[in-house]
């Protein structure tokens, strides 16, 4: 869904000298944040503006529910992010670059002075993203490339205006507008440097448990009934993935040599025949399909490892939850101290605790 921190990836390029290796890299995320930042306009501007489309304010009027409900109802942080808008005039705000071994899931890092390693690679630019893609896939490795609507800056961007509302997400359906802000904002709460899977997770279980009270006691049964039949697919697509990717980590343990690559592109070919029969059960607008068709149709080792960062411990943090009696604040002090411990140690108390 999102990434975290491509302006502080940017920030951290500000302390390699001029021969630093990823000199480049870090220029196009420093400009390209910079750009987006200049493109926004606080919202109440946009609602005051005649010629501003009607259907864009209506959205805009409702983010701001949703981000007021976050900081009353959910304790979120109450800041600038989520309060100005800007229409980039593309489909994605960057675009991400994973890579995992031929025979294995788990993702390759990248590593920066500020925000630590994370699993994936950041481009505004969606040739240079895959262009990195081509070249990690001459090297050997499961490359995928996919678009990223929102990012968190992790609260650092705030005296610059925050995290802004963009084009890429606002006219998503009220359940997922509403998960997105939820989920970027944790991100500002809570955050374990090296440990792209329990960031994004914990982000994950906010936007989930937030996302369902907010449906439950702010949306009208339209919203209700569209984020239900949305979700169900979602959750039979992610169910069916799981499945793939535990069936490739069996397989990269237990076989070697011909047969491990015949049993990999097996198990490839019999997930994208399951999703054909998947989507034919669901019927409806096959519009609506799209960015299940695209994962499918580029699923490699890189997409299913990508898809775990964001699941693998959902579980554990909904148990937590529940743990501290539903109270936010006691949930979130509580994975803070989890993200103080080693990160094989958080890892294994989410798993026991799930």
């Amino acid at each position: 869904m999102a990434s975290i921190g491509m302006a502080a990836i940017a920030l951290a390029g500000t302390l390699c000298l001029s021969g630093c290796a990823n000199l480049g890299y870090y220029w196009q995320s420093a400009s390209g944040h910079l750009k987006m930042l200049s493109a926004a306009r606080p919202v109440d501007d946009w609602l005051a503006d005649t010629q501003a489309p009607e259907r864009l304010k209506s959205r805009l009027a409702l983010s701001q529910r949703i981000r007021s409900y976050a900081v009353s109802e959910l304790k979120l942080p109450d800041n600038p992010s989520y309060r100005r808008y800007a229409d980039l005039q593309r489909t994605a705000v960057v675009w991400n670059v994973v890579a995992a071994p031929k025979y294995s899931v788990k993702l390759k890092t990248w590593c920066f002075p500020v925000t630590g390693c994370v699993s994936y690679r950041g481009y505004f630019d969606e040739a240079q993203a895959r262009a990195e893609s081509a070249r990690l896939a001459a090297e050997g490795f499961d490359s995928n490339v996919y678009p990223v609507p929102a990012y968190s800056t992790l609260g650092w961007m705030n005296w610059a205006g925050g995290d802004p509302l963009l084009n890429t997400f606002i006219y998503y359906p009220e359940g997922e507008l509403a998960r997105l802000i939820f989920h970027e904002l944790a991100h500002q709460v809570v955050y374990a440097k090296d440990d792209t899977m329990f960031n994004e997770s914990f982000a994950t279980s906010v936007e989930r448990l937030g996302g369902a009270r907010w449906l439950e006691t702010q949306a009208g049964e339209d919203a209700r009934k569209d984020y239900a039949e949305f979700n169900g697919r979602r959750t039979q697509f992610r169910a069916m993935a799981l499945a793939t990717r535990k069936r490739l980590e069996k397989i990269y343990s237990e076989m070697e040599g011909d047969a491990r690559e015949s049993a990999k592109q097996e198990a490839l070919r019999d997930f994208r025949a399951s999703y054909v029969k998947l989507r034919d059960s669901w019927g409806g607008d096959s519009a609506r399909f799209r960015g299940f068709d695209q994962y499918v149709e580029r699923a490699n080792n890189a997409s299913f490892g990508a898809q775990a960062a964001y699941d693998e411990l959902v579980p554990g943090f909904e148990a937590l939850y529940a743990r501290e009696g539903r109270d936010w604040r006691r949930f979130y002090d509580a994975a803070k101290r989890l993200a103080e411990l080693p990160k094989d140690e958080r890892h294994k108390l989410l798993k026991e605790t799930s």
